[in-house]
């Protein structure tokens, strides 16, 4: 496990790149992201659901709460990126995963 001053300087510049990616895809995605005391959500225009990205810093873990699930990403030091080890996706990859199917656009892209 991470010590926790690596944790939150990883968790925070992780969690401020998926914020300005995320807003980049905004115009086109039918959502919007926005940031609260270190909480980043994305609503959706349709007023349907809500994913929330929270650093956990006790567990050294990036939680996302989407589509009624709870996915728990770990840092991977080898990929310097927060994974999730069920699938092997990174928080950006997720992330857009989970959109696409959220709004059923293939075409979103969080790069």
């Amino acid at each position: 496990m991470i010590d926790e001053a690596t944790f939150r300087r990883e968790s925070d510049n992780a969690l401020e790149a998926l914020k300005q990616a995320l807003i980049r895809a905004e115009e086109d995605g039918g959502f919007e992201a926005e940031e609260k005391n270190g909480v980043l959500n994305v609503l959706f225009e349709d007023g349907t659901a809500k994913f929330v990205f929270t650093p956990n810093t006790p567990v050294r873990q990036v939680w996302i709460s989407a589509q009624s699930t709870s996915f728990k990403l770990e840092w991977n030091e080898e990929k310097s990126a927060f994974v999730l080890a069920k699938t092997g996706e990174d928080l950006r990859t997720l992330t857009e995963r989970l959109l696409r199917e959220q709004l059923a656009n293939p075409a979103i892209s969080l790069t």
